[in-house]
């Protein structure tokens, strides 16, 4: 299932932090379109000018005038890769998620849901137990790997491990037909690799050299510790085999088009490009029974598997089985395993210390159990208004949206009228699910970490095999609800905002307009306009990847995405890294459309039809102050080297600089001129929706 994110997986796994921001006086909520003037209250400043660097002009370099001080000021804490915005409020939210379960493993008697977590978290956190048993969990695994002695019986144990959610060589999920949205169908994916791209393993630049060099480091000294002897010879054989897997997968860029990843198959048409696997027999051991068919994003990444199956000494396939059990099981596993995983996430992100083991089970149990720690997180911090509030702002920018569509002098009336049709349509998921997952069968013991996380994995691949032949549950969600994030599905044409990102510097119930449109509704346009986005303008309004544009109008919206495109490629980031345009592409335009909608939505409101200052600041320079200040962020080098590329997301910098620079309201609300830095003419500057 293809969803665009407000912010990228790579950081979205990098959640970590260590101290929670001071909590906010509660107020009464203002009424959307009216700003927040009580003076019995005590007065926040939603605006901090001690963020600011005055020196700079805000034409010269945005980022830096709204940011500039806190910039440098501010430190990365040495346990996180990155610190800003998202980081903080991560920080909240997994601090939040820590007072929860260190209730619930205080009383596991309370309930099933406080048994569950608790007892999870309370085995986590057993780090006696844990080293006692070393890397004996893995023992049965190995033990039986070892007899492995021929291709059937070495698919037969890929199967089994997939089953307990040790997926390995290739990728496989059960999701929604992209052009039949109606139905679930098993698909295959390239993967098979440990290194964050296949350019690690392809290019020859010191970056890409130094980082395989710690690879292959990592490998020795990881199967060092299961007393490997030959340890160094199994590591070259790894790189050997997850190189030429390399080779065969699509770029990054390219497994963007929904359509080039789009080959559906009979499973006899499968059979035939994999002559030495069985798929019939194959998907029978994976509990995907009953199924024809199949969605296969990279024929030709199958065929080199199958090449590789043949042509790779049976011996060298059960070491990369062992190494792909090993490295998933490392986080789980005793100290020494634990931290010469650590050793490799150092040189692949810079990251100074590792991330608290407290933090590191909290992150767990939320990506596992997340459903039920959800729970207990909207009960504890998640108001009733706040919904309400976000309701009445997904209203104002649709109508706002429905005006840009209405407006635009490029598009033909045939094709606004499948947009707008597209754009009513969309579902809207806010702060958690209408319903939970149970997690029925799934034993936790509180004695028993590794079997605790198995039995999680174990349960949640056959909660997936199980949706083949049933009706699609469009009620599910792909984050959870302390998630500080955002996303745009495309075949369940969706917007979701969970719980955790309606929070200040997104929205606060007491600020005024500028600041929650700034925010909250710029992240509001973001992900709509994912629905038009270079990807998302493929899919109709019900989901289905199915071409409702005019030729015509298709060709004018690729000439202005292209210009978009080129923008972003000119942003240097580090010495030669460029932002990569054609891979950030998707996110840019959301960038650009959001933030115009969302502003055109704020003026509508009667902050946004005046002009009282507050601290100084007009409600249009307030309004661009707020998107400014909510990608503020430090990045460590190594993992800014990393995200360039893997992160469909430009650098905060640029996210907030790119947009504004094509947006007139912005110039006129600081008075940008010709010779300032970020300075375009009238006529260079872009508009897309």
């Amino acid at each position: 299932m293809k969803k665009q994110f407000l912010l990228a997986a790579a950081f979205a796994s990098a959640v970590s932090g260590v101290a929670s921001p001071p909590k906010t006086p509660v107020r009464k909520p203002q009424p959307a379109g009216s700003a927040a003037t009580s003076s019995a209250a005590p007065v926040r400043k939603f605006i901090d000018p001690a963020n600011m660097d005055k020196q700079v002009k805000p034409g010269d370099d945005f980022y830096e005038y709204a940011n500039g001080n806190w910039l440098k000021t501010s430190k990365i804490p040495d346990s996180k890769t990155s610190w800003g915005s998202f980081t903080e409020l991560r920080e909240r939210s997994v601090e939040a998620m820590r007072t929860l379960l260190d209730e619930a493993a205080k009383n596991p008697q309370k309930g099933r849901l406080q048994q569950m977590v608790g007892d999870f978290y309370a085995s986590g956190m057993d780090s006696v137990t844990i080293e006692k048993r070393g890397w004996e969990p893995l023992k049965g695994d190995f033990a039986r790997i070892d007899k492995l002695n021929s291709l059937p019986a070495v698919l037969d144990e890929l199967a089994l491990q997939r089953r307990q959610s040790n997926g390995m060589l290739f990728g496989f999920f059960v999701a929604q037909d992209r052009k039949n949205v109606n139905k679930y169908l098993p698909q295959f994916g390239q993967g098979g690799t440990t290194l964050p791209d296949r350019d690690y393993y392809l290019k020859n630049d010191a970056r890409s050299t130094k980082i395989r060099a710690a690879y292959r480091d990592h490998l020795t000294k990881m199967f060092g510790l299961i007393d490997d002897a030959q340890a160094a010879q199994d590591a070259d054989k790894i790189i050997q085999l997850e190189t030429a897997l390399a080779r065969a997968q699509m770029a990054r860029v390219d497994m963007r088009d929904p359509y080039k990843t789009y080959n559906k198959l009979t499973i006899s048409g499968f059979n035939a490009i994999t002559p030495h696997i069985n798929w019939t027999d194959h998907m029978a051991k994976l509990g995907a029974t009953g199924q024809d068919t199949v969605l296969v994003s990279n024929l030709n990444f199958f065929k080199a598997v199958d090449s590789l199956l043949v042509a790779t000494p049976i011996n060298d396939i059960k070491t990369y089985m062992r190494w792909n059990l090993l490295k998933g099981a490392a986080p789980f596993l005793s100290s020494p395993f634990v931290k010469q995983n650590f050793v490799f996430t150092r040189e692949l992100t810079g990251q100074k210390q590792e991330t608290p083991r407290w933090q590191r089970m909290s992150s767990l149990i939320d990506g596992t159990l997340g459903d039920l720690l959800g729970q207990l997180y909207v009960q504890n911090n998640f108001k009733p208004e706040a919904k309400k509030r976000m309701l009445t702002l997904v209203d104002n920018l649709e109508a706002s949206f429905k005006e840009h569509i209405s407006g635009l002098e490029w598009m033909s009336a045939d094709t606004k009228k499948k947009a707008l049709n597209k754009l009513v349509s969309f579902k809207r998921k806010i702060g958690y699910p209408d319903k939970w997952k149970t997690y029925d069968g799934v034993t936790i013991r509180r004695n028993d970490f590794y079997g605790n996380v198995e039995a999680a994995g174990q349960w949640a691949y056959q909660y997936m095999v199980n949706r083949l032949g049933k009706p699609v549950d469009r009620t599910e969600w792909g984050m959870t609800p302390p998630t500080v994030n955002a996303y745009y599905n495309p075949v369940n044409n969706e917007i979701a905002f969970p719980a955790a990102i309606l929070q200040f510097p997104f929205f606060d119930a007491d600020a005024d307009d500028a600041i929650n449109y700034g925010g909250i509704g710029a992240v509001i346009g973001h992900e709509m306009t994912h629905g038009f986005d270079d990807s998302g303008r493929q899919y109709d309004a019900d989901g289905t990847l199915r071409d409702w544009w005019t030729a015509d109008d298709a060709t004018k919206f690729k000439q202005r995405a292209g210009q978009v495109e080129a923008q972003f490629f000119g942003y240097k980031v580090l010495d030669t890294l460029a932002v990569n345009g054609k891979l950030t592409l998707g996110e840019n335009l959301a960038d650009l459309g959001g933030l115009a909608i969302a502003y055109d939505a704020f003026k509508k409101t009667p902050q946004g039809k005046g002009n009282t200052a507050i601290d100084g600041f007009t409600p249009d320079q307030r309004f661009f102050l707020s998107w400014a200040q909510i990608w503020r962020i430090k990045v460590r080098p190594e993992t800014q080297a990393q995200l360039i590329l893997t992160d469909p997301h430009a650098p905060g910098q640029y996210r907030c600089n790119g947009p504004i620079t094509n947006l007139d309201a912005w110039y006129q609300a600081f008075n940008v001129q010709p010779g300032n830095k970020l300075y375009k003419a009238p006529d260079q500057r872009i508009r897309v929706w």
